[in-house]
């Protein structure tokens, strides 16, 4: 079992980035860790139960695909979510830190449950690793890019 949690300091408003990450059509625009995302159920007024497919990277010019049940979602704040084929679970929370600065704490475990894949384990999780800490600041740098997405959420 790996774990691994970033954190990172934005300068959004939580708000913002919140809204951002809710548009699953432009998730592709910033992060380089999604190849591709499908709503497959939405879920409940607030996100809880949303079941999101996702195509992603891996080395050597694979891809993977992931189920991610998202639950617990606080709006503005964060979410958990499991991956149904494999277990993996993780969590994205955004806390306050004053005007238009938000610190991103992103924490996912993974296991490679196939024996003859656990080898690989290691470098395939460096590997999405730092595709997640490229998307998380990708978001930053698409918003910066974007003023006009959301400036209703710009705190004054």
């Amino acid at each position: 079992m790996r774990q691994h949690e970033f954190t990172v300091d934005l300068p959004h408003s939580a708000r913002r980035l919140w809204a951002l990450f809710q548009r699953y059509d432009l998730w592709k625009e910033y992060a380089p860790a999604v190849l591709d995302v499908e709503i497959v159920y939405p879920g409940d007024a607030d996100g809880n139960g949303l079941l999101r497919r996702v195509v992603y990277p891996l080395p050597f010019g694979r891809r993977g695909e992931s189920f991610e049940l998202v639950k617990n979602v606080r709006a503005n704040q964060g979410y958990d979510y499991v991956m149904l084929r494999t277990g993996l679970s993780g969590s994205m929370t955004l806390e306050p830190l004053g005007p238009n600065r938000t610190r991103l704490r992103f924490r996912e475990r993974f296991h490679i449950t196939k024996a003859w894949l656990a080898w690989l384990e290691g470098p395939i999780y460096r590997f999405i690793n730092k595709k997640n800490e490229q998307s998380m600041r990708g978001a930053a740098a698409w918003l910066s890019a974007h003023r006009e997405f959301r400036p209703d959420l710009t705190d004054p």
